[in-house]
């Protein structure tokens, strides 16, 4: 199994500055020599992200790029979904990752949304019954299980739901273990759904930041990772230069197992995704 040409994906999220815009298009410029299949652009808890979302992805698209806005249930009614849609495809958008989203601050554990929709299988539906099959709609797949969810089994029973609604294809939450990806591949396959399961890949190169993203989405750091992490201390590069060698042997190995891509969630920096994408060099 080779990477070919157009098989990754790479994720961005909404600068904030003009400053932070400037860096960005320094970093795609970079990173469209990956030649990847298509950028996506975050949204913020609730939607406070809507607006850089939207300029991000056309001026990406106006970069002549294919680009994919997140949307979101959280935060959006019926008639604030049919306006962006409706922008979106006024713009020629053709690809969306569709999702339930983060709830905003202050909404907790709860349950409490604060939009009409409360899963993101009613947001896809929704989507497909205002705009038939414009666009190709990626959903979200979490191969270590949703960290809200109550079992294995009702996170892959979502899934499925969200396959149903009309999902073409999904992109999976960060993981390190390739085994729980195949895993769950093989799980989906059984429940009768064949839509491409893209691996979302995290460059490791921070610790902490890498400890607090995965307390939050359930993304599990092996033991040995973690302890080999925090061996190196403040040393910055020798965290770079491991989470390089161990995320490129994790894309080697889903590549090798028949991935059929990767989605790279960049957090708006260049050198780690080219420094993985390197190592894969027999296979691009």
């Amino acid at each position: 199994m080779s990477l070919q040409k157009n098989n990754i994906s790479i994720e961005f999220f909404p600068p904030k500055t003009a400053e932070g815009a400037e860096k960005l298009r320094i970093v795609r410029n970079k990173l469209v020599t990956l030649q990847p299949k298509y950028f996506s652009v975050t949204f913020g808890a609730g939607g406070s992200t809507q607006q850089g979302t939207r300029d991000t992805v056309l001026e990406i698209q106006r970069e002549g790029f294919e680009a994919a806005p997140h949307l979101s249930c959280v935060g959006s009614s019926p008639d604030s979904l049919r306006a962006i849609l409706a922008d979106y495809k006024a713009h020629g958008i053709r690809r969306l990752v569709a999702l339930r989203g983060d709830l905003p601050s202050g909404y907790g554990a709860s349950g409490a949304t604060s939009g009409e929709f409360r899963y993101a299988n009613e947001l896809i539906a929704f989507i497909r019954a205002e705009t038939g099959d414009w666009f190709h709609i990626e959903a979200a797949a979490y191969p270590e299980m949703h960290p809200q969810a109550k079992s294995p089994q009702q996170d892959l029973h979502s899934f499925v739901r969200k396959v149903h609604a009309g999902a073409n294809a999904a992109i999976t939450q960060y993981f390190y273990n390739a085994d729980a990806y195949f895993r769950f591949v093989d799980a989906v396959r059984k429940e009768g759904v064949d839509v491409p399961v893209v691996a979302g890949i995290m460059p490791i190169t921070n610790y902490s930041q890498l400890m607090r993203f995965s307390d939050m989405c359930g993304a599990e750091i092996p033991r040995w990772i973690r302890l080999k992490l925090a061996s190196f201390g403040d040393d910055s590069e020798s965290i770079k230069a491991f989470g390089v060698d161990v995320v490129t042997e994790l894309c080697a190995r889903l590549l090798d197992g028949g991935a059929p891509g990767l989605h790279f969630y960049s957090l708006n920096q260049s050198v780690p995704t080219l420094a993985i994408c390197a190592g894969l060099n027999g296979r691009i």
